[in-house]
C-alpha cells in the first residue's frame, strides 16, 4: 500500500533523510520508532505531499506522490502531531467539512460520520464544539476524520503527544484494530511501549534506518532484554524515561 524508495531530503547542508526505504502492506501496523530529530516528521511531510523529496520515490497504492499527488493523497488518512481541528465548529461540522472535501454526498457523509462516532464512543458529543472536548476525545475526532473517506493507508505522526496514559492506550488500540479492515498503518513515535504491539518496527535515527523487524527480532538481534533497551543501544541513548510512557 505504501512504498518509500531511497528517499532523501536536506535542509541546506543538513540531511534530514538519507536514503530511506520502507514499505507497509495491507493490514500491517508498522511502528516508525526514532528519537526526537530522527527525521520522522520530515518523512511524514513527504508522505503527505507537504514537501517533495530531493531524490527517491513515494508511492501510495501504486500512485507516485510527485506525479499523481491527488490520486496518492486520496488514499491516505493522516493524524498529525499538532491538532488541526477547528475548535469553534462542532465535532459533526468538522467531520462533515472533511467528508465534502473528499467528494462524499451529504447523506453518505452523515452515515459515515455516525458510524465513526459510534465506533469511537463519541456519538453523544457530535453537537459539542471541539474546544469543549478533552485532549483524548479531540484525538478520537481526528482519527474519525482521517478514516471518513476509507483510506488504504493511515499515517499517525506522534499522535499521542500530550495525552494521558489511558487516552494513549485507547487511541493505540483503536488503530491496531484497523488491521482487520486491511488498513496499512504507519505509526511514528519516540515511545517504545507504543511499538511493542507492532507487526514490524523500523528504527530511524539521524535520517537513516538502523534496523527493521518484529519487536522480538530487534531484541534478539541486539542481545538486549527489552525493546526499550534495544532501542537505546541502537540509537546511543541513555535515558529510558525518554522512550517509555510515564
Amino acid at each position: 500500500m505504501l512504498q518509500v524508495a531511497d528517499v532523501r531530503k536536506s535542509y541546506g547542508p543538513r540531511a534530514a533523510l538519507n536514503g530511506v526505504s520502507l514499505a507497509v502492506a495491507p493490514g500491517e501496523f508498522v511502528a516508525l520508532l526514532g528519537p526526537n530529530g530522527a527525521g520522522k516528521s520530515t518523512l511524514f511531510q513527504l508522505l503527505t505531499g507537504l514537501f517533495n523529496a530531493d531524490a527517491g520515490q513515494v508511492r501510495v497504492c501504486g500512485h507516485d506522490m510527485r506525479h499523481e499527488p491527488v490520486r496518492a493523497l486520496g488514499r491516505i488518512g493522516v493524524v498529525f502531531q499538532q491538532m488541526t481541528l477547528d475548535l469553534d465548529l462542532t465535532v459533526e461540522a468538522n467531520l462533515l467539512f472533511h467528508a465534502r472535501l473528499h467528494g462524499l454526498g451529504r447523506r453518505e457523509g452523515h452515515a459515515r460520520i455516525a458510524d465513526a462516532l459510534q465506533r469511537l464512543g463519541l456519538t453523544e458529543r457530535a453537537r459539542d464544539r471541539v474546544r469543549e472536548l478533552s485532549g483524548g476525545n479531540r484525538r478520537k475526532v481526528e482519527l474519525a476524520r482521517a478514516l471518513i473517506h476509507r483510506p488504504a493507508v493511515l499515517l499517525m505522526d506522534e499522535a499521542t503527544v500530550g495525552l494521558d496514559p489511558a487516552s494513549r492506550r485507547h487511541l493505540l488500540d483503536e488503530v491496531l484494530a484497523l488491521r482487520t479492515h486491511g488498513v496499512a498503518v504507519l505509526w511514528a513515535s519516540h515511545l517504545v511501549d507504543e511499538a511493542e504491539a507492532a507487526d514490524r518496527v523500523i528504527v530511524l535515527h539521524k535520517g537513516r534506518i538502523l534496523a527493521e523487524g518484529s519487536p522480538q527480532a530487534l531484541v534478539d538481534t541486539t542481545g538486549a532484554d527489552s525493546l526499550a533497551a534495544a532501542f537505546l543501544q541502537m540509537t546511543g541513548g541513555t535515558d529510558a524515561a525518554a522512550v517509555t510512557a510515564e
